[in-house]
């Protein structure tokens, strides 16, 4: 088939020959349009030299903690990277794949791209390449975006999975894209997916995982908790966004479910640092709501599009002992929404839109 420059004859995803270029011109890739969904990241392993090279990456981000490198340099080289990679190395140990030696972000992030890859498939043929990629740690953006120049991709759809959007997630997540094209000779056009807290697929998806739960459960909860990753305060002062698309995603859910808006709380988790996060924090809500009466409570993470440390460590073992330790009965954990089917649709229908155009 003639690609879309007219100038070349593949049949085939790899590499052809140019229509009018002499016998020894090297092979050229197809051009062809690529997917890559980005998460957060995940260290290598849970060692110390593991730990320390991941948080190093990931606290140094000037979008995550944007204090002065003067004053924090110094801080986290110090106090912070020796202490901390033990007591984060002895949580992600507690949830590690000892099977495939990795992280449950990572392998769920894989199967995500894999449900996906077959979704693109059956709509395009091999049109369309997905992968994925980690702001932090591996498989690193820059590797992604590099390797899927020399397969072909002239097009790349850029997809931050963050459904609400923060300077902390999706930004630096498109940050590190546009670094990646800052040092290519020649670069692919990119798009990014923006925030997508209200879309009706993901609002539908995250309602039918609830019902799914409660359905399986003897007796309904009290009161469910939508517990969101916490940012300083300081940022929505600065006009980020996040605390306001994270209400309003609970809102659409509560309204989904066609549920009275006590049924259901918005909170806050994993503060770090001294300063005055968004609240009211998850860890001192739980409690509250047991000390209130609510003896059984669901609590979920909707602004985490993959299970992992935040969610199986934090919320299964800080959040539950701290509740429980407040008198609470039943909490139950309602699990993120992965590679679930509906959370697969919900990708690709926000895919195959910003492919329009190019497709």
């Amino acid at each position: 088939m003639l690609d879309q420059h007219n100038d070349a004859v593949i049949d085939t995803p790899g590499e052809g020959r140019l229509a009018h270029a002499p016998a020894d011109h090297p092979p050229v890739a197809r051009a062809r349009t690529a997917v890559i969904i980005a998460n957060l990241g995940t260290p290598d392993g849970t060692d110390y030299k593991s730990m320390r090279r991941y948080l190093n990456e990931f606290l140094s981000d000037r979008r995550v903690i944007d204090y002065s490198p003067f004053l924090w340099q110094p801080l986290l080289q110090g106090i912070i990277l020796t202490k901390r990679p033990f007591s984060s190395g002895k949580a992600y140990a507690s949830i590690w794949n000892q099977e495939l030696n990795e992280s449950p972000l990572r392998t769920i992030t894989r199967a995500q791209r894999d449900r996906l890859a077959e979704a693109m498939a059956a709509k395009f043929g091999n049109d369309v390449i997905v992968e994925f990629a980690m702001r932090y740690g591996n498989p690193s953006t820059r590797s992604v975006i590099e390797d899927l120049k020399r397969r072909g991709a002239e097009r790349i759809v850029f997809f931050p999975l963050y459904p609400q959007y923060a300077g902390a997630t999706t930004a630096t997540a498109n940050d590190q894209a546009f670094r990646a094209l800052m040092k290519m000779k020649w670069q692919p056009a990119i798009r990014t997916v923006p925030a997508y807290y209200e879309h009706p697929l993901y609002i539908e998806a995250l309602a039918k995982s609830v019902e799914e739960a409660y359905a399986g459960l003897e007796v309904e909860p009290d009161v469910l908790v939508t517990s969101y990753h916490g940012v300083p305060k300081r940022y929505l002062m600065e006009g980020d966004p996040y605390h306001c698309q994270c209400q309003k995603t609970t809102r659409l859910l509560a309204e989904k479910l066609n549920w009275a808006p006590e049924r259901i709380v918005t909170t806050f988790q994993s503060r770090f640092g001294p300063e005055e996060w968004l609240q009211p924090y998850t860890v001192e809500e739980v409690a509250r709501l047991a000390e209130a009466g609510k003896k059984r409570i669901a609590i979920m993470a909707p602004a985490f599009s993959s299970d992992c440390v935040e969610t199986l460590e934090e919320i299964n073992e800080e959040i539950k002992e701290s509740f429980e330790h407040a008198g609470g009965e039943s909490f139950t954990y309602i699990p993120c929404l992965n590679d679930q089917p509906a959370h697969i649709e919900m990708m690709a229908a926000i895919v195959e839109n910003e492919l329009k155009g190019w497709i």
